[in-house]
Formats: structure tokens, C-alpha cells, sequence
């Protein structure tokens, strides 16, 4: 136990400042031992700490898992209404479409800047940056059903359509593997198609400096070239924050390259502020290659990243960005 006949002041015998602050805090409020709670507060941190950072990236998953649960259930409820209706699933991506749009709102406070720059109807071609974990990514295409009526189809890895239970979720939202014609007659449709040239090596390999992973790849610009459609760049501000990746050390990047698969461990989960960006469309330009499409394209996902994000990113800023915000926001409405 501290003596409490040290003094607060400066000197030999003053105690360290949070002692003093107890003390100060017990004669204060009347209360006794408050330096024994303080810590065995401080003990249950420590404690609950790696609990948490394991627990809060798997919520996610959960969640992604109660929408395909809901699904199932709404197609099994329907099934009577599917050779009568050929919106069967409207109502069921209206429904999820609101549940993600609710937890973006109330976790990460999320919000779309650049909406405008979406079609009502037509294609459109929308290139993103890929996160640990895109959650940005299903948050926009919620934005994008519930706002503009449209549903946005993604190009999804390989691995992903692997997953056990996730081939009703993928088939509803519209997820595809490709390969380029597809994707051109997808477009050529009307329909709006996102895709991450980064992908899944982007978003274990990218870090907090956000750096664009693309390689030397350049079929999404052979693809806007083919289908004579605009492309959008995309980006979300702190989006590494909330989830990050262990995937950049040369063991995980090994067993990724030699299985193609993402063993990397992850951890976050955390309601950082999130913000995407939709840039300027780039127009259809027959004289223009697809390796010159491809680099334009990167420079202005590129512009999107310094202009947003603050590099290196940190988790504790974005973390008080997201409650200064709320903060701001309950301080217009009273």
C-alpha cells in the first residue's frame, strides 16, 4: 500500500500522480480502497483482452451466417411463390440489405460520399481497394440496393465459394468467380459488377501504409474496354483499422502463394469510423489500352488514398475519429 502521508506535490516524498488522483477521488467521493478496484479493473483487462480481440473479428462471421440462416428460411417460407414470382429474392435482399445497413450505421457509423456517381440504371464497372476484410464492401452494396434499387455483383475469389452454407448467399447477392466474359456480359447487361484486382493477396499482404497490391494485373480494364463501360474507383477511409491481417509475414505469404488460400489469422472487429469514396468515373476510351486503363485506373484509386486515409493508419485515431463524430452528430440534433 502507497503511504498516504507522501504529499501530491512535487518532490522526494510526492507519490505518482495516478495514486494521488485515487486518493484524491476516494476523499472525493467517500469511498475507501478505490486503488484496489483500479486495479483489479486494470487485472480484468489484461485478462479479457485477447478474448476480445478473438471474439470481435468472428461477429462478423456470425453475422454473415444469420443472413444465410434468414435465407434459407425465406426461401423454404416462399417456395410456394417462386414458379408465380420472378422477384423472389427482392424481399429477402431488401430485409438483409437493412440488417448490414443498421449494423454499419450503429458499429462504424458508415457513410457513402460520392453516391451521385452511380448510375440509376446502366453499367458501371466499380474498382475497390480489398481489406483484411472487405465488410466495407457488403455495407456499400446495401447502400446501393436501399438507396438506388440495384443490386452491385463482385467478383469473388475461388476460395470464398468454397466456404460450407455460403453458395445460397453468394448465388443471392449475386457473387461470381468470372471468368472475363462473363463479367463482360454482365456488364453489357446493364448490370452494375465491382471488382478488387488486389483480391484476397491484397488483402493479406497490404497493411496499414495501404498499398495497392495489383501486380501486373490488367484484365478488369480489358473488361471495361470489351463491355465500352466506365470504371469507378473506390475506397474506404480506415478500413483497415477495423480488420487487420497477419497474412504479410513471410509464412502466411508462403502458404498462401504455395495453397491459395488465406490461412493468415486476423484480428479487429473494431468500430472505427468508416467513410467510402467513390471517385470520379473514367469513360470508355476506345484508343486507350488495357494496360494504360489499368495504370489510370490504379493512379486514381492511388489519389483516393492520399487524399482520405492517413498513412500509416492508427487504430486508436480512428477509433476516436468514429466517437468525436457521434459526438458532433447528437451535438446538431439537440
Amino acid at each position: 500500500m502507497t503511504n498516504k502521508n507522501q504529499s501530491c506535490g512535487v518532490g522526494q516524498d510526492s507519490m505518482p500522480s495516478m495514486t494521488c488522483l485515487i486518493h484524491v477521488l476516494e476523499a472525493w467521493f467517500g469511498v475507501e480502497h478505490l486503488e484496489d478496484y483500479w486495479n483489479f479493473a486494470n487485472y480484468l483487462l489484461w485478462v479479457f483482452t485477447p478474448l476480445l480481440l478473438l471474439i470481435l473479428p468472428y461477429f462478423t462471421i456470425f453475422l454473415l451466417y444469420l443472413t444465410i440462416v434468414f435465407l434459407h428460411i425465406y426461401k423454404r417460407k416462399n417456395v410456394l411463390k417462386e414458379a408465380y414470382s420472378h422477384n423472389l429474392w427482392d424481399g429477402a435482399r431488401k430485409t438483409v440489405a437493412t440488417l448490414w445497413d443498421g449494423h454499419a450505421a450503429v458499429w462504424h457509423g458508415y457513410e457513402v460520399h460520392g453516391m451521385e456517381k452511380i448510375p440509376e440504371e446502366g453499367p458501371a464497372l466499380i474498382i475497390f481497394y480489398h481489406g483484411a476484410f472487405p465488410i466495407d464492401f457488403y455495407y456499400f452494396m446495401a447502400k446501393i440496393f436501399i438507396h438506388k434499387g440495384r443490386t452491385c455483383r463482385v467478383v469473388a475469389d475461388h476460395f470464398v465459394f468454397k466456404i460450407p452454407g455460403f453458395s445460397l448467399l453468394l448465388d443471392v447477392f449475386c457473387a461470381i468467380h468470372g471468368p472475363r466474359e462473363k463479367c463482360v456480359e454482365i456488364l453489357q447487361s446493364g448490370h452494375l459488377l465491382a471488382i478488387s484486382p488486389g483480391g484476397v493477396r491484397e488483402a493479406l499482404m497490404s497493411d496499414e501504409t495501404y498499398n495497392i497490391v495489383w501486380g501486373n494485373r490488367k484484365g478488369f480494364a480489358q473488361v471495361a474496354i470489351d463491355a465500352k463501360v466506365p470504371i469507378i474507383p473506390m475506397f474506404t477511409q480506415n478500413i483497415r483499422e477495423g480488420f487487420r491481417s497477419l497474412g504479410g509475414t513471410r509464412l502466411f505469404r508462403w502458404l498462401y502463394e504455395k495453397f491459395r488460400y488465406p490461412f493468415a489469422p486476423m484480428y479487429g472487429g473494431f468500430p472505427v469510423k468508416l467513410r467510402t469514396y467513390l471517385g470520379d468515373p473514367i469513360p470508355y476510351d476506345p484508343k486507350i489500352t488495357a494496360e494504360e486503363l489499368a495504370e489510370k485506373t490504379k493512379d486514381a484509386l492511388q489519389a483516393l488514398i492520399d487524399k482520405h486515409q492517413r498513412i500509416p493508419g492508427n487504430i486508436m485515431s480512428a477509433l476516436l475519429e468514429r466517437f468525436h463524430n457521434k459526438q458532433k452528430i447528437n451535438q446538431k440534433t439537440l
